[in-house]
């Protein structure tokens, strides 16, 4: 745990520093906010993390700043927090992503239950997203028609229908698909297509 991050956003300054110094006597690295804004200006390392979130907050309320966060690609499983919640919030928290949703005042073991959950699913998303990152670098690699027969292959068709659709010969798209097949390192079709499908590319190009 010591190389994971545990974020503050709450506008009040004493709410952050008492739950911050919590966390740090049990091994935490803690980043406080009393800002939406300055929560996203700050730059996030890719370590395991989660969000204290308070829902009502200034300018930018916990939903919002939620909202943001998936446009901005931050990925942190959030654990929102309330003063005034009620179990139509918690509802709605849960809804839209929430790890889980605590009244204020909420107890130590609470938290510290809700931040163990939020943090192995933080190092699972990031695992996920390493390893997108690693098929996104690996399909940089391929040529434009190369790119091109990726994207049919990922759409189930066969070489024959792909020479037609391309005017070219079946033995062209056999070489081309050989080559994707290895830049990828992909050892079978089905392969190859669950690859493009982690990486977001199997939309239609007709």
């Amino acid at each position: 745990m010591n190389n994971s991050i545990i974020y503050i956003v709450d506008d009040d300054d004493s709410i952050c520093k008492a739950t911050s110094l919590l966390l740090k006597s049990n091994g935490f690295k803690v980043e406080t906010f009393t800002r939406a804004a300055d929560f996203l200006a700050f730059k996030h390392p890719k370590v395991p993390s989660c969000l204290l979130l308070d829902i009502r907050l200034p300018n930018i309320n916990g939903f919002a700043l939620q909202k943001i966060m998936a446009e901005q690609g931050i990925i942190t499983p959030i654990i929102f927090m309330t003063g005034f919640g009620d179990i139509p919030m918690s509802v709605k928290a849960m809804k839209v992503g929430a790890i889980d949703f605590l009244p204020k005042p909420f107890t130590e073991k609470k938290l510290l239950d809700a931040i163990t959950l939020a943090l192995s699913n933080s190092k699972v998303q990031n695992t996920k997203q390493a390893e997108i990152a690693k098929i996104k670098g690996r399909i940089k690699t391929l040529s434009p028609r190369e790119l091109e027969v990726f994207n049919f292959v990922a759409r189930g068709m066969m070489n024959k229908n792909i020479a037609s659709k391309r005017g070219t010969s079946l033995q062209t798209i056999k070489v081309h698909r050989g080559r994707v097949m290895q830049k990828m390192q992909a050892k079978t079709v089905t392969e190859l297509i669950h690859l493009a499908q982690k990486a977001g590319i199997t939309s239609s190009l007709d």
